[in-house]
């Protein structure tokens, strides 16, 4: 039986929920939100619910590695629980995601916090995509490359790249098992540059930076 953490259980959690559970019968589906009102509507689905801080969830609780993460909150949770583990080994400062980035991917666009937005759409797209593997649900123009390849293939000097890619799971709810984090955790605290920490699907993706002092 397949696991899968809901982190967020406001609209796109909820979407996730029934769609997963429509594709997936035999599942088993925590949704983790800090606000109990929003969190006790998925009470009517057959979950198990978790009332807490979303990254602090991921932090704190082990999991087997074979989890899938599926977020569902305003946050580049990667990004998050990364700085949250490397602040248990040593200082870790965010920065601003390079400037030199927004000419080097397609459609960026800046959010608070120094965080970049990419993709290749430049409309709203449809919250059910099922992100077929060669073109756009919306346009059918085929698509030349997938955007975590792109991300991946970009090089910044100081920076060293991880990317995490998101895998479609259902129509519109993407994720990544949770041995993912802890392999970008383990080749991130290595890293001999700043860090540049990116999760990208085929069309869409988030990046953000940081820098990294280990004690000792």
């Amino acid at each position: 039986m397949e696991s899968f953490w809901i982190l967020g259980a406001g609209r796109f959690g909820s979407l996730a929920v029934q769609r997963i559970l429509a594709r997936k019968k035999a599942s088993h589906l925590v949704v983790v939100d800090r606000d109990v009102q929003v969190l006790k509507k998925s009470g009517e689905q057959p979950v198990e619910t978790v009332e807490q801080d979303a990254i602090d969830f991921l932090v704190h609780y082990p999991g087997l590695g074979s989890e899938w993460i599926v977020p569902a909150i305003p946050v580049h949770v990667a990004f998050a629980w990364l700085c949250r583990q490397l602040a248990r080994e040593g200082t870790v400062t965010p920065l601003a995601a390079p400037s030199v980035l927004d000419q080097q991917i397609p459609n960026s666009t800046r959010g608070k916090g120094g965080v970049l937005y990419t993709s290749f759409a430049t409309f709203r797209c449809p919250d059910d995509c099922d992100e077929p593997d060669d073109k756009c649900t919306v346009t059918g123009e085929v698509r030349e490359a997938h955007l975590f390849d792109v991300v991946q293939t970009i090089e910044v000097e100081g920076y060293q790249t991880f990317v995490v890619r998101s895998h479609q799971l259902a129509p519109g709810v993407g994720g990544y098992r949770l041995s993912v984090l802890w392999r970008l955790h383990e080749e991130a605290r290595s890293a001999k540059k700043d860090i540049l920490v990116a999760t990208a699907c085929r069309c869409h993706g988030v990046m953000n930076a940081l820098r990294f002092n280990r004690r000792g």
